[in-house]
């Protein structure tokens, strides 16, 4: 793949992605074939600031994490009111880096590499 391409890739959506995680990712998609790049370059993310956001206000209802994907835990906080209002708290901390998390995980997948 052209450097390039990858470069500018990873410059547009730094802040979706885990920063721990970057140079993996730059050396994964540069070994991703040319076919496969328009895909890639397709992916739809989710912001961590809208999750954290809805964490804020609902998270109480276990809609940022029905927004990341974790449907389970979002049943788990819409049954428990947010965990009397302490899962909720502890999700203000964590949603970010698990919206990245999940972030990661998608372009892994389409990207057809290893999960780190």
């Amino acid at each position: 793949m052209d450097a390039q391409k990858v470069d500018m890739f990873i410059m547009m959506h730094s802040k979706e992605l885990p920063p721990s995680k970057l140079p993996y990712i730059r050396q994964q998609l540069m070994m991703v074939d040319e076919s496969k790049w328009g895909l890639i370059s397709t992916i739809q993310f989710k912001d961590p600031t809208i999750s954290l956001i809805l964490s804020i206000f609902l998270g109480s209802f276990g809609i940022d994490r029905f927004l990341i994907g974790d449907i389970g835990l979002g049943i788990g906080k819409l049954l428990t009111a947010g965990g009397c209002g302490v899962w909720a708290i502890v999700d203000w901390f964590l949603i970010m880096d698990a919206t990245r998390e999940k972030n990661f995980q998608q372009l892994v997948m389409w990207a057809g590499g290893r999960p780190y």
